[in-house]
C-alpha cells in the first residue's frame, strides 16, 4: 500500500531552504516527485505554503510554479468531517489535522511539536519528524 502523507509547512519550508542536497526534508520531496508515496493538499494548505515561502523571499514566479506542480500532482482533499477527538494547541495546525482525517493519511509529517503531540490521540495515521517517515519509505 502507498503511504499517503500530509506535509506541514515546516517541513516544505526546511526542504526549499536546505543547502545541503543529503537533505531529509529534500529527500521527503524527492521521493514524493518520483511517485514514492502520495502528498495530500487542501487549498488552505497550498496558500499556507505559498504565503510562507514569500515570506522567505522566494520569487513569486518561483512560488507559483511549486504550487501548480503541487495541485497537478498531489492529491486535492476535500474537507468534509470537521470534528477531534483533541484539538491542538495551535489553531494553525488544525487545517493539517483535518487534511489527515480527510484524507486517509498514513503520515503527518512535521517538526511542530504541538502537531506531533496530539498524533497520541489519532492511531489511524503516525505523526513523525521527516526522518522517521523517510525509514517508513524505505521500508
Amino acid at each position: 500500500m502507498m503511504l499517503r502523507a500530509v506535509l506541514d509547512s515546516n517541513v516544505v519550508l526546511a526542504a526549499n531552504g536546505a543547502t545541503n542536497p543529503l537533505s531529509p526534508n529534500k529527500e521527503v520531496i524527492n521521493r514524493w516527485a518520483v511517485g514514492e508515496f502520495i502528498w495530500l493538499v487542501t487549498a488552505d494548505i497550498a496558500a499556507e505554503y505559498a504565503e510562507k515561502l514569500l515570506d522567505r523571499g522566494k520569487a513569486p514566479s518561483e512560488v507559483e510554479a511549486f504550487i501548480t506542480g503541487l495541485f497537478l500532482l498531489a492529491e486535492c482533499v476535500e474537507i468534509r468531517f470537521f470534528h477531534f477527538r483533541h484539538y491542538p494547541v495551535d489553531s494553525d495546525d488544525t487545517i493539517f489535522l483535518l487534511c489527515a482525517i480527510n484524507g486517509a493519511a498514513s503520515h503527518l509529517v512535521s517538526y511542530d511539536r504541538h502537531l506531533l503531540d496530539v498524533g497520541i490521540f489519532y492511531d489511524e495515521f503516525a505523526t513523525c519528524r521527516p526522518t522517521e517517515f523517510l525509514t517508513a519509505l524505505r521500508t
